[in-house]
């Protein structure tokens, strides 16, 4: 298992990366709120080899506005990863999946996944639609072992020193590398059927 964090604005943009594999970083929030530290917090995890995500705090209103909004302030590398943190209250299960749908769509190549905690996957979701991998915030069990049946991808199972602490399901950095680089044309280009 890999290690990782993620940070938003209570975080300093010299945030721990010594013995972390990747990062994800909170970009936007709704329609009005940017991180105003993301940027440096981004360089920083890209300057210690970290595989980088983003995320984005998803409110009540259009999706498609905060998806675009979200993606307008990211020039994309090759790799990153994009993430919807789905923790309000006010946003169904279907104005998650559209958000992911949306995100798919406009960032081809680029993963994308769903966050939220076992509250929300057990007692909001209807869908089990997790994008390209589930997130799930899980500080109840073990690293590596959220109680959830489903696959998941990410585990944020603690928080450190002021910093969320994670694990993702690959072997290698390497091997998360290949997996955030990677959706077949199968996986962009929906079938008729």
């Amino acid at each position: 298992m890999l290690h990782g964090v993620d940070v938003s604005s209570y975080q300093s943009s010299n945030y721990p990366v010594q013995g972390q594999d990747f990062a994800f970083v909170k970009v936007t929030e709704g329609m009005s709120y940017t991180n105003p530290r993301w940027v440096a917090q981004r360089e920083h995890a890209r300057s210690a080899g970290l595989v980088v995500g983003y995320y984005h705090f998803v409110t009540p209103g259009s999706m498609s506005a905060q998806a675009d909004r979200f993606l307008g302030k990211i020039a994309l590398r090759e790799g990153d990863i994009l993430a919807l943190d789905w923790e309000h209250t006010g946003v169904p299960c279907a104005d998650k999946d559209r958000w992911i749908a949306h995100v798919r769509d406009r960032a081809r190549g680029h993963r994308v996944v769903l966050y939220c905690n076992r509250d929300f996957w057990f007692h909001r979701d209807t869908t089990s639609n997790a994008g390209d991998g589930l997130w799930i915030a899980d500080p109840e069990h073990a690293a590596g072992r959220p109680g959830v049946r489903h696959a998941w991808t990410f585990h944020q199972y603690d928080i450190d020193g002021g910093i969320d602490r994670n694990v993702a399901r690959f072997s290698t950095r390497a091997e998360l590398r290949a997996w955030a680089r990677h959706r077949t044309l199968q996986e962009e280009e929906p079938t008729s059927e």
